[in-house]
């Protein structure tokens, strides 16, 4: 059954109205006009990074023959060094919105308010455009888990205005559209994590955050107006967030750093919803972007399974598309594994790259292998692995572990294992 969820606004009640208030304040200072270029079925211009870039072609995974770089620049991922989140190893929902056309609302997603589809310059894939105020929710995440970790990926236009709406996104107990409506009109009460972020300030040099968790409408834990410098418009655009819940306990990162850590954050049942929210109606031409959704369970325990077991699996080894350039935020992952080697010695693994079957198979197989060594070289250059005990190897799409057509199905494919030798 379909939520269209009514005019109520996913926002957190008290820091909203303090925000409101400052940004009344700060009125004089909003001078600066927006210069987003939004046109369905092209691509954005460069006014989104600055970098004036040819665009990247929109895929999964890979469209043009594998790079040649074996790794990341040297130190490149020690600007993650302090990222601890490790993310599941099971893929139960993706999004990329390969599967919609541009210029249309997402198939999987319902909204009492709009957006589209689009493509933009310098940044691989199709994103949800939104700038109107409403309630935004994706369908495909019936239900969550105690234990789960959600990603994304979010951007903004670069001249994004401080009075301009905050993006909302909560972990939500949903039982009606009704309820949840009443709860926005002050006459109910929410259950529910809510996380809000806006990439501009004040003293327009940080981004702000904050949130609110709350159980039939009190608020049991709340921080307001936290700066972050890890979403920007003027300075960094585009971040990754990563949730991660492990039953009561919620931990949220931007990019590498961890902006929320409450341990006692969802102490209710029946989180079932990912809502996200705009709340200011004089958010547009101002406009926030997100894709690349990645729902996955299961804590991955390393150590037993490469020492008794003798194979660990893992999805949370990220690459950029159509490269073997290994993302920073796949730091956590990597630290793991280097730690299991360095406290066994004696320990030695082969490396295996595999990938989905979008693509010729010839170009699949080249690529996983390219894939099994830049984690080799990470292994070995960030983390002082011994490459004596590292072998790698590639298998391209000839051994999926699922073989549905799913975005998620294709999220599980796209994985490295280590095997005990």
């Amino acid at each position: 059954m379909k939520y269209i969820i009514a005019a109520g606004v996913l926002l957190i009640a008290g820091s909203a109205q303090g925000q409101l208030l400052n940004k009344l304040k700060n009125l004089a200072k909003d001078k600066v006009e927006n210069k987003v270029v939004k046109e369905s079925g092209k691509v954005m211009d460069s006014a989104l990074d600055g970098k004036g870039k040819k665009p990247a072609p929109a895929t999964s995974d890979k469209t043009a023959a594998a790079s040649t770089a074996a790794a990341p620049a040297a130190g490149e991922l020690k600007v993650y060094s302090a990222f601890d989140f490790i993310p599941g190893d099971k893929v139960i929902a993706w999004e990329d919105f390969s599967q919609d056309a541009k210029g249309d609302f997402p198939a999987k997603w319902n909204t009492n308010a709009g957006g589209e589809i689009v493509t933009l310059e310098g940044h691989p894939g199709q994103w949800l455009a939104l700038s109107k105020t409403g309630v935004y929710m994706p369908e495909f995440i019936p239900t969550l888990p105690d234990n789960f970790t959600l990603e994304f990926d979010l951007g903004c236009n670069p001249d994004f205005r401080y009075l301009s709406s905050p993006f909302t996104f909560a972990i939500a107990a949903l039982k009606t559209p009704e309820q949840y409506t009443r709860y926005m009109q002050g006459s109910g009460g929410r259950t529910g994590f809510t996380t809000w972020v806006l990439p501009n300030s004040p003293n327009g040099q940080t981004g702000k955050t904050g949130y609110d968790a709350d159980v039939n409408g009190e608020s049991i834990s709340r921080l307001q107006d936290q700066e972050t410098s890890q979403f920007h418009g003027k300075t960094k655009n585009f971040m990754k967030v990563s949730i991660w819940r492990q039953k009561q306990r919620v931990r949220i990162y931007f990019n590498e750093q961890k902006v929320v850590d409450v341990a006692k954050g969802l102490t209710a049942t029946g989180y079932n919803a990912f809502v996200l929210s705009l709340s200011t109606a004089r958010t547009e031409p101002d406009q926030y972007f997100i894709s690349n959704i990645r729902l996955a369970v299961g804590a991955p325990d390393m150590r037993n399974k490469l020492l008794t077991e003798g194979k660990f699996t893992t999805t949370g080894i990220l690459f950029d598309v159509n490269s073997d350039r290994i993302k920073p935020e796949s730091y956590g992952v990597l630290k793991e594994i280097a730690g299991v080697l360095k406290d066994n010695a004696a320990l030695k693994v082969k490396i295996t790259g595999h990938t989905d079957s979008d693509g010729e198979a010839a170009y699949n197989l080249n690529l996983s292998k390219q894939r099994a060594a830049a984690v080799k070289k990470a292994l070995a250059t960030e983390f002082g692995i011994d490459v004596e005990r590292l072998e790698t190897d590639g298998k391209g799409e000839s051994a999926p572990v699922d073989k549905a057509t799913t975005p998620a199905a294709k999220a599980n494919n796209r994985r490295v294992e280590f095997e005990k030798l």
